[in-house]
């Protein structure tokens, strides 16, 4: 009886620890979105840089117009609950995901078809599989249909096959829309891939910076990535462009691994 008293009394204080973590984590942390900005687009640039256009100034526009959540959200897993390492997150995108699936290269895409839905450029939806494959959308402009293809090609395309169907793009002309791509080695491995939302630059010194968006696996909230070397607090990345590899967080990339969608 006193063994099972103890077994009780251990899952309840193991449910008690979790429960208190996840309130702490849902109510008291409020470093994202310290400025309770509303859109990309209102997150303040670095000191003398200013904002730039791409050569789709429509697809710009948009990525700058994401809205954000209110300041204090936090990156939920997809199928609910507090996701882990909150400290990548500096904002969380108000974009709710359709998939378990959905993870880093999927939420390139997903962005990349979203502009091209609202931009009423059905035609132009389309992505490679694993095997090569072209993925074409054909839904007309039902949302059900369209949130159906995605989920499709989450299943079936990932950074091996983003990486080889993007062009490249030199790393001193990075544009709004671009991607970070480290290619997975084979269709059967993982890498990572990370939107480049924002850019500006430096008039006098025409050094830029860039505002990065980010999926993760296990799949959670898609978000604007936290510059943890910047003490200001800030998702501002100055890109090295005397470097050969730029690096962000925890991930690092060759500036080879510059790529962009062209243009159909």
């Amino acid at each position: 009886m006193k063994t099972i008293k103890r077994i009780v009394i251990g899952c309840l204080l193991v449910v008690g620890i979790v429960f208190g973590y996840n309130m702490w984590m849902e109510y008291c942390l409020d470093d994202s979105n310290p400025n309770n900005y509303s859109t990309i687009g209102d997150i303040s640039t670095p000191e003398g840089f200013v904002r730039i256009d791409s050569d789709d100034p429509g697809y710009g526009k948009y990525l700058r117009s994401l809205p954000l959540k209110p300041k204090g959200a936090v990156l939920k897993y997809y199928w609910g609950g507090v996701a882990d390492f909150q400290e990548l997150n500096y904002a969380v995108v108000d974009l709710p995901l359709l998939s378990n699936a959905e993870q880093c290269a999927d939420v390139c895409m997903r962005l990349r078809a979203e502009y091209l839905y609202q931009a009423g450029r059905m035609a132009d939806i389309q992505f490679h599989d694993v095997q090569g494959n072209v993925l074409t959308y054909s839904g007309e402009d039902s949302r059900e249909a369209f949130a159906k293809y995605l989920r499709k090609v989450f299943d079936r395309a990932n950074t091996y096959s983003l990486y080889k169907e993007m062009a490249t793009r030199s790393i001193e002309n990075i544009q709004p829309g671009d991607v970070f791509v480290y290619p997975a080695p084979d269709s059967n491995s993982y890498g990572h891939a990370v939107m480049v939302a924002d850019v500006a630059e430096n008039p006098n010194t025409h050094r830029k910076a860039v505002i990065l968006v980010e999926g993760i696996i296990p799949a959670r909230s898609i978000h604007v990535m936290q510059n943890l070397d910047d003490t200001s607090n800030s998702p501002w990345f100055i890109i090295d462009e005397e470097s050969d590899y730029q690096s962000y967080t925890i991930f690092q990339f060759n500036n080879s691994n510059l790529k962009y969608f062209p243009s159909k």
